[in-house]
């Protein structure tokens, strides 16, 4: 079974040491992450900050998915069935069309921080809502994620939450999703390693 990871930047995933989280799978992740780790894919939807990073030269080094690919940029298109959905479904989508069989889920926090804020470890740098301000609508995101992992019955998918994560029925009733406290997830990726 191959195992993937998914990053979107909810808070709950501080601290993770992502070179470390590396040598068990591939990451697909999203935005400004690139500025701090480059995953394996990268996916950047709005427009602003997908042009900064086919700008910086990274796409033609990584693997980066947008919706507006400038020319000679390496820069690849999302999947037209995803074409509209937000950069952390598409990096979530995009392990799975890839092939992995167990795709979990990290940051995807889905709501705002325990003091109902904005919910972004970027927040405060270019591209992002400030801290302190309102939380950011998260409808479209939790329909978005539970259509990727229903259009993928066959793939395990694993949610790892923290304390920002938010507990959402509608991911609750998806029959091939799990939940995972990082402190377990983190036990679980260490006995593989020993194994």
């Amino acid at each position: 079974m191959t195992t993937a990871f998914a990053l979107a930047n909810g808070t709950s995933r501080q601290g993770l040491d992502l070179p470390w989280l590396h040598h068990y799978g591939p990451i697909y992740g999203c935005n400004a992450l690139y500025k701090d780790f480059e995953p394996d894919v990268l996916v950047a939807t709005d427009a602003p900050i997908s042009g900064r990073i086919q700008d910086s030269g990274y796409s033609q080094r990584r693997a980066f998915y947008t919706r507006r690919c400038h020319p000679n940029s390496g820069a690849r298109q999302i999947p037209k069935k995803y074409y509209g959905n937000s950069s952390g479904p598409v990096a979530a989508a995009l392990a799975a069309i890839d092939g992995h069989h167990h795709v979990y889920l990290i940051g995807y926090d889905l709501g705002p921080t325990g003091d109902g804020k904005f919910n972004n470890v970027y927040a405060g740098t270019e591209f992002y809502k400030a801290r302190g301000t309102p939380p950011t609508f998260t409808g479209n995101w939790i329909r978005q994620i539970s259509t990727v992992i229903q259009d993928f019955p066959g793939v395990r998918w694993t949610r790892v939450y923290g304390e920002t994560t938010m507990k959402h029925a509608e991911l609750d009733r998806l029959s091939n999703l799990e939940h995972l406290e990082m402190s377990l997830f983190l036990a679980r990726i260490n006995k593989q390693k020993d194994s």
